[in-house]
């Protein structure tokens, strides 16, 4: 600074000068000017700031309204001894609720240490927290350190959704209002509440929701009985629980797992001791066994939980949900469901069909595939299962899917991509699926109750839940089966006829012409019982019996046995198809049966009658032990008179003691039973029941494949012996019991009649009737005197050819079957329906041809003759034969069909 005369001159002009003191007014007023701007930016942004809070603080969710107690839970199924035997789950669901008291403290100290170590001193929000995530993202540039709270965390999870793709700007809003609704929620709810609503709710990875769903996922063991180190191992997950999963990244749990123990250590919450032993713990170890054991996040359940899950999605429906509300009730709602599994059957029906040395050797595979290409120019060609058999079948008429083994089925799928691909092209997709065939099925069901105990619907390994379930899903033609349901079970209960009414087995057509062939070829059996007819599965007595009593008849009882797949009249591909028809008789049908509705017909005759609508629970409670459906009681009616009920249960033990079923037979207990098959065995069944239970078993290809070896064509058989057997190892022998209302008597087995003493000696047989339809009328079939050796009919006179004797005569046939016998006349039969002078209907007896006239017309000598020659060449080759001898007697066993009308079953 200049302290001379001039520099202080200079100073003084300076401080006087107008200019300078004008500037520096100015100055100081724009400095005044932008202060106040800045303040009024600062109050007008506060103001603004305080604005938006507030509008995102009153638009958040009213405290009052709110609901943090968890939502979407698992249901489980249970079966008759209280064991659970599904988990039904959908993404969000995976939820099972503990209360307070089943939680360790440790697991609680656990999460507070690693989620919110001042949980019990903030209000909702830990401004520590948030002041200690600002400083590290500000100094380290990482934001990941969360700040929110325990009770933030349950109002996310809780309250705000899709906050996982939020903007930040959506982020900012729905961190103020949980903020905002934090510290509301803490004034109402106590933090005893909050923790554990809090690990009710957290996803704890593998689809897991809270901690008894994590407890029983990673250690099969509920959360109560937890370890401390067990307890670090789940609080470790919450942060990020794939990266903290335990079965997937082992190692990244062990790191965050150890901060866990750290943090209880150094709040006090656990010694030194209890540390070490934690951290030394090889808890992975367990997790790895846990999860091989049992069979991971596998969620594929079986064949009877599929039915059951279908039944109970049908019965909500039926109670006034709609479809939506049902499924997610059903895999959402947290429901107890008690089903009817018998848990022992279940595990016999298990062991017996996934155990392949019980079926035929040389198990085949049908394939079916899909195959997607694209080509150089980018079009996609997606190939089916159809038209990789078509191809096949241009270079083989039967090719049908069917291959002997895995290989042979690949070799043809190389074939077929090296003819349908060019070069440059690409697989996109391709699917192979190789199903073992024949397939089975099985339903046991507990007759008296309705409940189905046990079910199968297939063999091989189930790749799926709600696949094909052939016990509930698949349509099969019922074959023989269907004789006792559509014919016998009707005539008897209601139409006349007795296990004595007698039916002739010779030729005989259906309306349409075509001739109704038996099981066992081309040969006839004449005059036979219905009993007999049913032990031996009589095809052609069965289709007479369902004409005479008419298919109308025989269609209403089968409606009432609880059919729903039967058509009264249905117009199909422009042709009208109806199982009002004669075919009905031997289970020829426009659609076929499910096995678990034939099976539950056959239990409606063991239950004396009464037909009980199958179930597969009993009842289903929801989340909070309130009772939903109610299917207690049984939904039953009768369809037959017990004493119907007991004759068919008769005549159906002959069959598997004497008859087509007779390898069923254990012998431990009582049977009865019939056994079923169609033409060209696409199928084959065995429908039968004890006193303590009903089965049937169903065998065939999925593609309607003719089975050809004597194993697979009795493969139902079996496997019903198999199953049934074993079932009733430890049950007492048990003897089908006799109603009240059954009487027997004898009769001669050719007529079904009273029978004549000194003719029908040799054909006495006692049978069971019920009371009132004992035959009076004597016995039409024996006849004592002379009889035509030609015509087998009582001789004239003047007959030529008289044979003196006791002869067999056919009786005659009633109006209704006239028309289906073969060349029929009246003359066919030994009587003639007639009307005497006091005009009342009588049976007249037919005689030979012999008569005056006959014996008086020109050239009688030559006629008599030739009629001689007839003879003797009918004697020389009964001769011959005898003399060759004729071939034994058939056993009553399966064997192939000659001819049956198109869809007609009509096997044993």
């Amino acid at each position: 600074m200049n302290y001379g005369k001039r520099g202080i001159v200079q100073q003084a002009r300076a401080l006087s000068s107008g200019t300078d003191k004008w500037g520096k007014k100015f100055s100081l007023f724009g400095f005044y000017i932008m202060l106040a701007l800045i303040l009024g930016v600062v109050i007008i942004g506060s103001s603004a700031g305080i604005g938006v809070f507030n509008g995102i603080r009153d638009n958040a969710p009213d405290i009052s309204n709110i609901d943090v107690t968890p939502r979407g839970f698992s249901t489980f199924v249970y079966d008759t001894d209280g064991n659970q035997i599904a988990k039904l789950v959908s993404t969000d669901s995976n939820r099972i609720p503990v209360t307070g008291d089943m939680i360790p403290e440790l697991l609680s100290k656990a999460f507070v240490a690693i989620e919110d170590e001042r949980f019990y001193e903030h209000n909702g929000i830990d401004i520590q927290g948030i002041i200690r995530a600002a400083y590290v993202g500000i100094t380290t540039r990482d934001f990941s350190q969360g700040a929110s709270t325990i009770t933030q965390q349950l109002l996310k999870n809780s309250v705000f959704s899709g906050w996982t793709d939020e903007t930040f700007l959506q982020s900012v809003k729905r961190k103020i209002q949980e903020q905002y609704l934090a510290v509301q929620l803490e004034k109402r709810m106590s933090k005893e509440d909050i923790l554990l609503n809090y690990m009710n709710t957290i996803n704890l990875g593998q689809n897991t929701l809270g901690v008894q769903a994590a407890s029983l996922r990673y250690f099969n063991k509920p959360v109560s009985d937890l370890n401390l180190s067990e307890c670090a191992v789940i609080a470790a997950i919450t942060q990020n629980p794939s990266r903290f999963n335990p079965i997937t990244h082992p190692e990244k749990n062990a790191e965050r797992r150890t901060k866990v123990l750290n943090n209880m250590l150094k709040h006090k919450f656990i010694t030194q001791i209890e540390y070490d032993t934690a951290l030394a713990d090889d808890v992975y170890s367990r997790i790895q066994n846990v999860n091989q054991e049992t069979g991971g996040d596998s969620t594929i359940n079986s064949y009877f939980v599929d039915a059951l899950t279908n039944d109970v999605i049908d019965d909500l429906i039926a109670a006034g949900y709609n479809e939506t509300q049902a499924y997610t009730l059903l895999y959402s709602g947290g429901l107890k469901i008690y089903s009817t599994q018998d848990p022992d059957i279940q595990r016999i029906c298990d062991s017996v069909f996934q155990d392949e040395s019980n079926y035929p050797e040389g198990t085949k595979y049908l394939l079916a595939y899909e195959l997607s290409v694209q080509a150089p120019d980018g079009t996609v060609t997606n190939h089916s299962s159809e038209m990789f058999q078509s191809y096949f079948k241009q270079q083989k008429s039967s090719f049908n899917m069917i291959y002997d083994s895995h290989e042979s089925a690949e070799a043809a799928i190389e074939e077929y991509k090296s003819v349908v691909m060019n070069e440059g092209d690409e697989v996109l997709g391709e699917k192979i699926t190789l199903t073992p065939q024949p397939q089975v099925s099985i339903t046991v069901e507990e007759q008296s109750t309705g409940y189905i105990v046990a079910m199968v619907g297939g063999r091989g390994q189930k790749t799926a839940s709600r696949t094909l379930n052939r016990a509930t899903d698949s349509y099969r033609q019922p074959g023989s089966t269907y004789k006792v349901l559509s014919t016998y079970a009707p005539g008897i209960d209601s139409a006349g006829l007795t296990l004595a009414t007698v039916f002739n087995d010779a030729p005989f057509a259906y309306a349409n012409g075509t001739l109704v062939r038996n099981w066992w070829g081309s040969s006839y059996r004449g005059l036979n019982t219905v009993r007999s007819a049913i032990r031996d599965s009589m095809n052609v007595i069965a289709v007479e019996a369902l004409t005479l009593i008419t298919p109308q008849l025989g269609f209403d009882y089968l409606k009432n046995f609880g059919f729903t797949t039967l058509v009264e009249k249905e117009e199909i591909n422009g042709q009208i198809f109806s199982d009002i028809q004669q075919s009905t008789a031997l289970g020829g049908l426009t659609k076929g049966v499910k096995n678990f509705e034939l099976n539950a017909a056959y239990a409606s005759i063991a239950n004396g009658g009464v037909y009980i609508k199958p179930k597969l629970y009993t009842k289903i409670v929801d989340h909070d032990g309130n009772v939903i459906l109610d299917n207690t009681l049984p939904e039953s009616k009768r369809v037959l008179k017990e004493t119907t009920a007991f004759l068919l249960t008769s005549a159906m033990q002959d069959v598997v003691t004497s008859g087509t079923g007779g390898s069923v037979n254990f012998g431990t207990t009582a049977i009865a039973g019939k056994t079923g098959t169609t033409s060209d065995y696409n199928d084959v069944w065995f429908a039968g029941y004890t006193n303590y239970y009903t089965a049937t078993t169903w065998a065939g290809y999925d593609n309607n494949a003719k089975m050809t070896v004597s194993a697979e064509k009795n493969l139902a058989k079996t496997m019903w012996r198999k199953v049934m057997e074993q079932v009733h190892k430890d049950l007492p022998y048990s003897s089908f019991s006799t109603p009240s209302g059954i009487v027997s008597a004898t009769v001669c087995a050719r007529s079904g009649k009273q029978p004549i003493a000194g003719l029908c000696d040799g054909t006495l047989i006692s049978e069971y009737f019920e009371e009132g339809t004992v035959p009076t009328e004597s016995c039409d079939v024996h006849y004592g005197g002379t009889i035509c050796a030609l015509d087998g009919l009582p001789a004239t006179e003047q007959c030529p050819f008289k044979a003196q004797g006791v002869f067999e005569l056919t009786p005659e046939v009633p109006p209704a079957l006239q028309s289906g016998f073969v060349n029929y006349t009246p003359g066919n039969s030994a009587y003639t329906t007639t009307t005497n002078e006091n005009g009342e209907t009588v049976m007249v007896l037919n005689q030979c041809r012999h008569t005056p006239e006959y014996m008086q017309q020109e050239g009688i000598e030559g006629i008599i003759q030739g009629e001689w020659q007839l003879l003797q060449d009918a004697a020389a080759a009964a001769a011959a034969a005898a003399g060759e001898g004729a071939p034994p007697e058939q056993q009553a066993q399966e064997t192939v069909v000659d001819q049956v009308p198109e869809n007609v079953a009509a096997g044993n």
